[in-house]
This record gives structure tokens, sequence and C-alpha cells, in this order.
């Protein structure tokens, strides 16, 4: 495994992180779920991600068991907080009670002392940015929170979180989740230039495109065991199967052949060619998957293969 810095922090975590999001608690059962820790763990991952409204906190709950194999130093555990988690009004948001109570909550599911990294899920237009980074600044110096990171996050909000931050002296953010992969490249533009400025870390999450990047869905075609096909976690790969789309991942799956890698490594090695990466999230419904992933990180693309993918992408 090949390590990096959480944006300009001093953390390192593997290139290669493993996600709980529609998984653990949801799609995957328990069993398999921990075998599939316990592979990335042995694998060298060291980055391991959940939030509370994964399966409504079953997914911190199975994350939380498996790694308690281990030194506790010797992993990075993430949580967020944001979306609604009953039906108060205050059951959900960034204010300084949700934000609170739902730290608690998670350490107590994982049975943690602390979490390394407490993301803000989403920014809330409703609660002054003031309000959230100190709640956050306060948990660290309890030293409930290590870090703090933002997920989707604008540029221009990112920016704000810093001005907040530095005029009333609190912790800086260090890394941001936005979705990035070859088929949804957002952040290209405006997040990872004005991360690069504040040493913001980008950790990715669906960087194959919801599954549509390993090629298994040639023709239009939809297996039977595929994310696809279960209609209880698919409506977010709907965009994806589109026929251009799909043109496109077969043309980038010759370019995998003639590197002698598969579809997913070559997605994954994409990514992490750009220096603001600082992991990039995969999720896992078996072992074997979390195998073929960690490969990328020996796959190097030349100048000319990346052009001739940008080509494709286009």
């Amino acid at each position: 495994m090949k390590y990096r810095n959480l944006g300009r922090s001093g953390l390192k975590v593997s290139e290669i992180s493993l996600g709980s999001w529609l998984t653990y608690g949801e799609s995957v059962q328990d069993k398999t779920a921990e075998d599939i820790i316990h592979k990335a763990y042995e694998l060298g991952i060291n980055f391991f991600d959940s939030a509370n409204m994964y399966g409504r906190g079953a997914a911190e709950r199975v994350m939380g068991k498996a790694l308690k194999a281990y030194p506790r130093e010797s992993y990075v555990i993430t949580t967020k907080a944001f979306w609604p988690m009953g039906d108060g009004p205050n059951d959900r948001g960034l204010s300084r009670k949700h934000v609170t109570e739902q730290v608690e909550a998670s350490l107590k599911r994982m049975n943690l002392d602390y979490v390394d990294v407490f993301y803000c899920h989403r920014y809330d237009p409703e609660t002054p940015v003031e309000e959230t980074l100190r709640t956050i600044d306060d948990l660290i110096r309890q030293g409930k929170i290590l870090y703090a990171g933002v997920s989707e996050w604008s540029a221009a909000q990112i920016e704000e979180a810093m001005r907040v931050a530095d005029q009333y002296l609190l912790d800086r953010i260090v890394v941001n989740q936005p979705q990035y992969n070859m088929l949804h490249r957002y952040i290209e533009n405006e997040v990872i230039p004005v991360s690069e400025k504040y040493g913001v870390g980008q950790v990715v999450f669906s960087p194959l495109a919801q599954g549509v990047l390993t090629g298994k869905y040639k023709g239009n075609k939809i297996p039977e065991d595929s994310r696809a096909a279960n209609d209880s976690i698919n409506q977010y790969i709907q965009g994806f199967l589109q026929e251009d789309t799909l043109n496109k991942v077969e043309q980038l799956g010759s370019i995998a052949k003639e590197l002698n890698v598969s579809l997913p490594s070559l997605a994954l090695a994409w990514i992490l060619r750009l220096p603001n990466i600082s992991s990039t999230l995969v999720g896992a419904s078996r072992p074997s998957q979390i195998e073929d992933n960690v490969k990328a990180i020996d796959v190097e693309l030349s100048d000319q293969i990346v052009e001739k993918i940008e080509n494709i992408l286009e």
C-alpha cells in the first residue's frame, strides 16, 4: 500500500480507502462486511469511512466491531453528520445541538473514544458556518474528533469555512469528500484549485461511478447480482446507464486491456494521478473486489495514455 497526507495535515492515509455507503448494514451481510474490512486491513488499507446515516447507524456498528480487532492507532476512521436521523426539527443539519449529539451517538455505536475525521456531510444554509466550526473545534479540544472535513462543499463554501476559521482562530478543515470519477468531474474547475490554495485534500467517493466503470453493464444489460438490479440502492446509478456513457466505458476497457490491467484499476489510477487527491474510497460486496482495487496503486499512466483517456471522455 502507498500512503498520502490528508490535505496539508500530518495524517497519513492509504491511497485506497474503504467506504460503507450503500453496503454495510444494508446490501451486504454483516459477516461478509467484516471479512471485507479484515481483508482491506490485511492489504494495508488504514482509512475506513462511515457516516451516521448509512443504514441509520448500522454501518458504523459493523465497522467499529470489525476494527476492534486491531490497535486503535493503526487505523483512521471517519463519520459524518447532516442528513436527518429522526423526525424532529433538530434531528438534522449542522447546528451545535445536532453535531454534538450525533458525534456522541457515533462514538457509542462504534465503541470508540474518538474519530479521526468528522465530516460535515453537506453544507447547511440554515446554520452559521461559525456555529458549526466552533462546535467541531470544541469537540477537537475535547479529544472526540482529531480532524475536520466537509463533503460536497462548493469552492465558495470551502473558502467561507477558511475565512471563518481564521477569523475566530478555529481548527481549519483539512479534507473534502466529493464525488469524482471519469464520468463526473465537476471538482476539477473550482473545487480542486481552491482546495490546493488552502491545503484541503480530496477523498473522493464513487470512483467507479456506482460500478459502471467496472464494465459490467455492457450492452446496457443489467446483471442480476449488480447494484443496478437492487431497487433499494440503485437510484444513484441510473444517470450513468446511458448509451453514450456505456460506449465510453467500452473504449476505456480497450485501454485497460492495452495496459494489461482491469478497468477498475485504470479508473482508480486515473484519479490518483492528481496530487490533490489524498485517497479514493471504494466500496465492496466481497473481499476479492478489494484485492483487485488495491492493484491500482501500482498502475502508472503515461501522458500519452492520459491524453487517450481524455479524448474518449470528451
